[in-house]
């Protein structure tokens, strides 16, 4: 192994690597960003996995960060958030804002007490915008590197929304989109049989709660592979595009400051 193989990370998820393959990327150089995924542990209809919000974030991630290895690591993504509107759901897990943002807050800071200047947070649950975005400045400004958040349907238009999804529902909450986001990047946690809407006993906080189930449900049936990889693709290029604008900006940026 020479010393360019020893700089290397060998997988872009994190805590995949041994203790080695980091300190030795860090120590060198090599790591220039790094990706920070959020999700919910959550109710997702009757057919979608709870994960479906944390998998599809990190599954973005993932394939974005393959695209600029092994410049960008993948942090251990945050699988719990902020989810009260969904736990008249058996099941669902859920954060108060104060302590999603904290924790969201210390990955990142560890990330930067070992050196890294770019962090991007790709989100996956709708609940952690808010929460999200209202403190991103004050992490920005704390941290005193690069941060930027991000929910990665963000990557489509709704043009581009409007030729490709016949329900014209994005992202909804697993309804066509989410639905064919799995059929093509993680099929077995879609589960159809033993499926009887009408005779479940479904709680809602409201009846325009379950008017939008009620047509979620309908919408997922619209679903198909080939959707879902064209969503993944555009949303995975796109995600890598940011990290290598926030790369060179920093770049750029210790180069002045070098002169």
């Amino acid at each position: 192994m020479n010393n360019t193989d020893k700089a290397t990370i060998k997988s872009v998820l994190l805590w995949k690597n041994q203790r080695r393959y980091i300190r030795e990327a860090f120590e060198a150089g090599t790591l220039k960003a790094a990706i920070v995924p959020t999700g919910s542990t959550e109710q997702h209809n009757e057919h979608l996995a709870m994960e479906h919000d944390t998998a599809s974030a990190l599954h973005i991630s993932k394939l974005a960060a393959e695209k600029l290895f092994p410049e960008v690591i993948v942090t251990t993504p945050l699988a719990l958030g902020v989810a009260e509107h969904w736990m008249h759901h058996k099941g669902t897990l859920t954060l108060r804002p104060e302590v999603f943002g904290e924790v969201l807050y210390d990955v990142c800071d560890s990330m930067r007490r070992h050196g890294i200047k770019n962090v991007l947070i790709i989100n996956g649950h709708a609940g952690n915008n808010r929460p999200a975005r209202e403190r991103i400045d004050d992490f920005r400004e704390r941290l005193g590197i690069n941060l930027i958040f991000h929910s990665y349907w963000d990557a489509c238009s709704p043009g581009f929304i409007k030729e490709h999804l016949k329900s014209g529902n994005y992202p909804g909450h697993a309804s066509e989109f989410e639905t064919a986001f799995a059929m093509a990047a993680f099929p077995e946690n879609i589960d159809w049989e033993g499926v009887d809407y009408d005779a479940a006993n479904l709680p809602f906080a409201s009846q325009a709660d379950s008017d939008y189930d009620r047509t979620y449900h309908e919408e997922a049936k619209l679903a198909i592979a080939a959707k879902g990889q064209l969503m993944i693709d555009v949303a995975v290029g796109w995600v890598a595009d940011k990290l290598r604008q926030m790369i060179a900006e920093t770049e750029k940026q210790e180069g002045k400051q070098a002169k």
